[in-house]
């Protein structure tokens, strides 16, 4: 038999809050006709600006590939826009486009949907005592700067 302490584990509270969030938001975004990973790719460029799609992977921790069907099906809808990256011609800068912003104020609002949802009945204390937990936790584990800080926050706040 397989044993672990998971009732103890913190990394497990973590992943099953974090799974449990991110299905709330795949059911609000999908109301909407948007994905998950559309979502993550506007968050990230909102947070960070223009990225590199290598930049972009590594940060969603997918594959290059596939974020590569991602951005074309944003690109084509008009969310997106790439352009060299002065430093580096081979390299293209992922940039957040003016036709996204309409979808994004929706996308917002799911996020809040679901952190009002998430978050009912809980004190402000306790959630800022969490926040403040999880930026610990983070710091442990040495990610103490961009999106460790910054996006962390963005899917906290579902």
């Amino acid at each position: 038999m397989l044993e672990y302490d998971f009732e103890e584990s913190v990394g497990c509270w973590v992943a099953t809050t974090s799974h449990a969030l991110r299905r709330a938001l795949d059911v609000e975004l999908a109301r909407e006709g948007i994905t998950f990973r559309q979502w993550e790719v506007l968050a990230w460029l909102a947070c960070e600006g223009g990225l590199s799609q290598s930049e972009l992977a590594e940060r969603m921790s997918i594959e290059a590939p596939t974020l590569a069907g991602i951005l074309a099906r944003m690109e084509r809808d008009g969310w997106l826009d790439r352009e060299s990256c002065p430093d580096d011609r081979r390299k293209k800068r992922i940039r957040v486009s003016h036709k996204a912003e309409a979808v994004w104020e929706r996308m917002v609002a799911c996020c809040r949907r679901v952190r009002e949802q998430a978050t009912r009945g809980i004190p402000a204390g306790d959630l800022a005592f969490f926040k403040e937990t999880c930026a610990r936790i983070r710091e442990n584990l040495g990610v103490t700067t961009g999106p460790g800080s910054r996006l962390a926050e963005a899917h906290a706040s579902n």
